[in-house]
């Protein structure tokens, strides 16, 4: 992806920024928080929950009844597309999660069911445990793939026979990582396919070990604790799932007052319940109404005023101009958003909008502290997404050779139909139109593409206590290059982690006695924790640069925050049976610990990478192993997804 997201602050007179609010939380805000409502309220809701999607159209045809209802009437046409928009991304992210929560839940069963003890196994399966282990070794024959492996030969001198040794152990590391990966879901397959007791306890005993036989007695403790991790997981993942519907944004502060007159006139039945209007009345409500967004380049009119300063028109509201007022890094982008609408104006349109560097845009509003009216209060901002390879002159050639692909691809297509209508031949005529003019380039800055090895990447595994670790590893040898690191990476700005903990601690202890004190506790943090992940991110990617890698692979975050929770609560289990003691040792072992905002990281590594042109990939990071392992991995398993793919 080479998209990337910028900002500015819109400057708008009283009259202007008062009507717009008005808009967007009076009309615009409630409407999306209807539709929200009836999408939810929809008879075929389950059905559209188990597969994890709403059919097309479906919020459009609910908008277009609200737009005759009185409370919603009077909005610009964009404003009703972007909340259609809005709703059906809410939803869409909302049943992808639930979708993806539900997998993994059904997977979490399914390993609990088999995770068993050997004494378990023996007792299931009717045999003892070295006769298990022989049917458990020739079921491993069965699902090794078969290699034609060469025997080393033998090298003369002690010296050099070692060094070959540590560069063959590199080189079948790979295969050895996609061997186990093979084998293990062979195992999964194997263990659903067949009915026979004596098979599936083998299998378990198989997957619980790593697809090995293991000659070791087991360590029941460790099992436990193992087996306790699982069932946390599961228990997490169930509460997520039972998570309540999107319900949008009360501006008004009605369901707090609901909450207040429950509890001063109820009793909590439970202790659930109880939690739920504490933190209904704790909650920090949002106070800014959804953003507005326009998503064609061409809703956005850019011109300069009579102080040459930038502004823009929105169509819709195009009778109300906005001065742009940015920092000077920003300043080019919207400066090349100004050229390029004048080049094709001044062109008559002989150039393509498609090859324009400003994708979309989305006007929201940033709340700000203060007394008096909230459009005086807040602030508005405009959010732009653009297309960083439409920057230079090689980058614009790939992207104007894609298109020119896809629509030769849809011409092709059509042509190949027989007695053609009149829409169809005019669809036809408007696509070579586009084309013509998408041959027809913006004189744009020469700068040398980026251009990696793709079998180098750059593996970044994170943790707790050792927050990032990077591997460079050739993904076709399975050799490690460098490891760095969370202190390597950093050198000397290493201290400002230190003081960012130190941050963390006074905050958390502010919090703390909030909550005593029944007083709201959203503490915010300074920008000491933001500023440190890009210095990461910057330095990640110069790694990256310096040894021409093809590709940077991150863990996925949803799977981070299982592990580090069921991580965590598995060692608080192990200090004691009561409850109030493992949340006190759980609290004190994340205090003593790094707290990391791995997603603001990630979004940083990313930014960076999209910047230089560097493909960022996504691998599960495994739960077992060193910070270097678990680097070493993710490439791995990044390189050899690409293969199966």
């Amino acid at each position: 992806m080479s998209q990337n997201t910028i900002q500015c602050r819109l400057v708008a007179s009283v009259v202007t920024r008062q009507q717009l609010w008005k808009l967007m939380a009076d009309q615009n805000t409630p409407l999306i928080n209807e539709l929200l409502l009836q999408v939810a309220q929809d008879p075929d809701f389950e059905t559209w929950r188990q597969k994890g999607k709403i059919p097309t159209g479906i919020v459009k045809q609910l908008c277009a009844v609200l737009k005759t209802d009185s409370r919603f009437t009077g909005q610009p046409g964009r404003f009703y597309t972007s909340a259609i928009a809005r709703v059906n991304y809410i939803y869409k992210s909302w049943l992808a999660l639930m979708k993806r929560l539900q997998y993994q839940l059904d997977g979490k069963n399914r390993w609990l069911e088999m995770l068993k003890s050997d004494t378990e196994l023996v007792e299931t399966s009717g045999v003892n445990l070295e006769s298990l282990r022989i049917k458990a070794a020739e079921i491993l024959v069965q699902v090794t793939p078969q290699s034609d492996t060469v025997e080393p030969q033998p090298v003369k001198g002690k010296k050099r026979q070692k060094t070959k040794k540590s560069k063959d152990s590199d080189s079948d590391c790979a295969e050895r990582t996609l061997r186990d990966r093979t084998v293990s879901k062979s195992l999964f397959e194997a263990y659903s396919n067949t009915e026979d007791n004596l098979t599936r306890c083998a299998i378990s005993y198989l997957l619980k070990n790593r697809c090995k036989v293991s000659e070791k007695e087991e360590d029941l403790k460790k099992f436990a604790q193992r087996r306790r991790k699982v069932e946390i997981q599961i228990e997490r993942l169930t509460e997520q799932l039972a998570a309540r519907i999107p319900k949008g944004r009360d501006l008004s502060d009605t369901k707090w007052l609901e909450t207040l007159i429950i509890a001063t006139q109820q009793v909590p039945s439970n202790e659930g319940e109880a939690k739920s209007w504490q933190d209904n009345l704790l909650k920090n409500p949002s106070r800014i109404p959804f953003p507005v967004a326009f998503e064609t380049n061409e809703d956005m009119t850019w011109f300069k005023n009579k102080d040459g300063r930038i502004c823009v028109k929105f169509n819709g509201f195009s009778e109300h101009t906005f001065q742009i007022y940015c920092d000077s890094r920003q300043l080019h982008w919207f400066q090349r958003f100004y050229e390029d609408q004048q080049i094709k104006r001044i062109g008559k349109k002989q150039h393509s909008s498609s090859l324009f560097t400003l994708r979309s845009g989305l006007i929201a509003w940033q709340e700000e502290e203060g007394k008096g009216d909230p459009w005086n209060v807040n602030h508005l901002i405009l959010y732009c997404s653009v297309d960083t390879r439409l920057w230079t002159d090689e980058g614009t050639n790939l992207v104007r050779e894609e298109k020119a692909e896809e629509i030769a691809k849809i011409l092709t297509k059509i042509k190949a139909k027989d007695d053609l209508n009149d829409k169809q031949l005019a669809y036809i005529k408007r696509k070579n139109s586009t084309l013509a003019r998408i041959n027809n380039p913006f004189p744009r800055p020469n700068k040398p593409l980026y251009k990696g090895q793709s079998h180098i990447l750059v593996g970044v595994s994170f943790g707790l206590e050792k927050p990032t670790t990077v591997a460079v590893v050739d993904g076709s040898t399975g050799k490690v290059l460098i490891h760095r690191s969370i202190k390597q990476i950093l050198g000397d700005n290493y201290r400002l982690v230190n003081r960012q903990r130190q941050q963390k601690h006074s905050l958390s202890h502010q919090r703390q006695i909030a909550q005593t004190l029944a007083a709201p506790n959203q503490l915010g943090e300074s920008e000491l924790g933001q500023y440190v992940d890009r210095l990461i991110a910057k330095e990640i990617l110069a790694i990256a640069q310096t040894y021409k890698a093809g590709s940077i692979v991150l863990p996925k975050l949803g799977d981070m925050r299982e592990q580090v929770q069921s991580e965590v609560q598995a060692k608080a289990e192990q200090k004691s049976d009561l409850i109030e003691v493992q949340k006190k040792y759980a609290k004190q072992y994340r205090v003593s610990v790094h707290q990391w905002s791995y997603g603001r990281l990630i979004t940083g590594i990313q930014n960076q990478a999209k910047k230089a042109g560097i493909v960022v990939e996504e691998a599960k990071q495994s739960v077992r192993g060193s910070p270097q392992e678990k680097a070493k991995e993710l490439a791995i398993a990044a390189y050899y997804s690409r293969k199966i793919n």
